[in-house]
């Protein structure tokens, strides 16, 4: 069997998987990122935390926020990028949760034209990896309870489902954690998704 941590390799800010490049994002971005950010089918899940980018001017001046946005290491904003193609299929992100701003939470976003093929979890497990190589813990990731889709990816990148609060975005939401220590005990390292190389 394949070892997980063996198909991630972190480059500074570029992280790659055996089907994916996490990188930062750039300007010439724009119109990719707006096939996720602009699409309802994934912005309705991201507000308040993003709202949904109604035009391509909009997107690139969210990307220039984002890229002028200082962070504390692990914390950043990713492209994703499918390695055969080289094309931009959505996008993930390790911010730290408001309202205390402690706890780092794993965000992922994907055009719905790249669903289906388990780039979600890939990129979160990827992220994961980078957060732990760099001091981190645990990792959250909250998602709002009708969003089966999100909840299933967190279960994939081997979170495991703590309860359900109202702490973060003044939302109810079911939270999911990784410590450190379960990295790739469950989850993605059981996906053909890793071990078919």
């Amino acid at each position: 069997m394949t070892n997980p941590h063996d198909l991630v390799v972190i480059d500074g800010q570029r992280i790659r998987t055996p089907r994916l490049l996490l990188r930062p994002w750039a300007a010439e971005d724009a119109d990719a990122a707006l096939t996720v950010f602009g699409d309802e089918q994934v912005a309705r899940w991201l507000a308040p935390a993003v709202d949904r980018i109604p035009d391509v001017e909009t997107m690139r001046d969210t990307l220039a926020r984002w890229a002028g946005e200082r962070v504390a290491s692990p914390s950043g904003r990713w492209a994703v990028e499918a390695a055969a193609s080289g094309e931009v299929v959505g996008a993930v992100a390790l911010l730290p949760l408001p309202p205390d701003e402690v706890d780092l939470e794993i965000g992922w976003q994907l055009a719905p034209g790249a669903w289906g093929n388990g780039f979600a979890a890939e990129a979160g497990h990827a992220v994961a990896h980078y957060a732990f190589a760099s001091g981190a813990d645990e990792l959250f990731a909250v998602v709002r309870p009708r969003n089966a889709r999100g909840a299933a990816t967190a279960r994939r990148i081997g979170m495991e489902w703590v309860g359900e609060t109202e702490k973060y975005y003044a939302l109810t939401l079911q939270v999911y954690r990784l410590r450190k220590g379960d990295l790739d005990l469950r989850g993605l390292a059981d996906l053909d998704v890793v071990q078919g190389q």
